[in-house]
């Protein structure tokens, strides 16, 4: 892909916007390009696998981070092990996940958990968002701990 731009002299500032215009441009092409190989490629994985993606904060001010957890070997974050025997033990059904006798603080920070992915050869799509961390960590155990034991932060969740 070749990309040419004429700059006239007196139009150097136009010149510049058009040649910014360009390679953004560019830019976005090549990140499009990339994107349906990546999903192709997450669709070929073997065995069990989830897309994990947690956002904690509201609509004014987000913070999001994922990772891919694989159970077949089991990796992708430090809880990796547990996270896969806890989806085993329920056939990858996230919702199916009981709730740990926890006491968690009564404090709003929300969380949203979502994951997308395949389990025993199914789709499993799952999206909830959690009062804080300590509620979602009671509800899916080590599948969303992405921070290998810590929680968004919360103390005593290690």
């Amino acid at each position: 892909m070749t990309l040419s731009t004429t700059v006239k002299a007196g139009t150097a500032k136009a010149g510049r916007a058009g040649v910014r215009g360009a390679l953004s441009a560019a830019a976005s092409l090549l990140v499009l390009a990339t994107v349906p190989a990546h999903a192709a490629d997450l669709e070929t994985l073997p065995g069990n696998w989830l897309r994990l993606t947690l956002t904690t904060g509201d609509e004014q001010s987000s913070d999001t981070r994922g990772t891919l957890l694989m159970c077949d070997p089991p990796q992708g974050h430090g809880r990796a092990a547990e996270a896969c025997r806890d989806l085993a033990a329920v056939h990858g059904d996230i919702d199916a996940l009981g709730p740990e006798d926890t006491v968690c603080p009564m404090i709003y920070a929300p969380v949203t958990a979502r994951a997308s992915g395949q389990w025993n050869g199914r789709p499993v799509e799952y999206a909830r968002t959690f009062g804080n961390s300590c509620e979602m960590a009671a509800w899916t155990g080590a599948v969303f701990a992405l921070d290998s034991g810590r929680i968004a932060g919360l103390p005593g969740l290690d």
